[in-house]
């Protein structure tokens, strides 16, 4: 099972766990969860290639990945991209676990902890690009600490993406959204997101589309899809 250092938490998600697992999401966590987890208690691997049971050429990040629509999916559609996963709500863990026994990607590894654990232990320059969809607003102004986006963790994003390498953010949450251009105009690494606010607009390249996405759709709220470039 994957291990972290002895800090605490930096809380920048809610819930741990929803409802109770059935009996083989409960053994998928138990017995298959540690065969794919990345393991903090070993020291990273120069090339984080060699993590995986495929042979890739580079390493992409989700974090948070929910229902796992799109980590499954694009891990599927592109076999020589190797892809880290980091999800620590239970039932959204065991879910991803279930569509791997259906349908296995021996270029996927899992994370089942705070993220920030695993950015700390990746080596400098490791990541062709890192993923942020629809991350908890925390829209209350006391919580905005706990919004993932802010400048100790674009530092890490900063440190463990090549130059060149994307930081893809989506939200439906209109607040959100200027919060993180506003700290990534700020921030000397990584570029503005080219194009138009009307592009913006216009889902990523093979978007699965998320049941996330569909409520809020329903509910009236237009996501935005931003990218921001690593700088060299």
């Amino acid at each position: 099972m994957s291990t972290h250092p002895v800090r605490s938490r930096e809380a920048f998600f809610g819930r741990h766990k929803g409802k109770t697992l059935s009996p083989n999401q409960q053994a998928l966590i138990s017995e298959r969860l540690p065969e794919v987890a990345v393991d903090l208690s070993q020291k990273a691997p120069g090339e984080l290639t060699c993590l995986f049971d495929a042979q890739v050429r580079d390493v992409r990040l989700e974090i948070g990945f929910g229902g796992g629509e799109h980590l499954h999916l694009e891990a599927g559609r592109n076999p020589s991209t190797g892809f880290i996963g980091v999800e620590p709500f239970v039932n959204s863990m065991a879910k991803m676990l279930v569509a791997l026994e259906e349908d296995p990607r021996p270029n996927l590894r899992l994370y089942a902890d705070d993220a920030t654990f695993l950015l700390d232990w990746l080596p400098d320059a490791s990541l062709a690009g890192i993923d942020l969809f629809y991350p908890d607003p925390w829209p209350k102004k006391r919580h905005f600490k706990r919004r993932f986006v802010n400048v100790r963790n674009l530092d890490r994003f900063a440190r463990v993406l090549k130059p060149g390498g994307h930081f893809r953010f989506a939200s439906d949450i209109d607040t959100y959204v200027d919060w993180t251009l506003d700290h990534i105009a700020d921030h000397a690494a990584f570029d503005a997101p080219a194009g138009t606010p009307e592009a913006w607009a216009q889902p990523y390249d093979g978007w699965p589309g998320t049941r996330y996405e569909a409520k809020a759709l329903r509910e009236g709220r237009e996501p935005v899809y931003l990218s921001f470039v690593r700088r060299p």
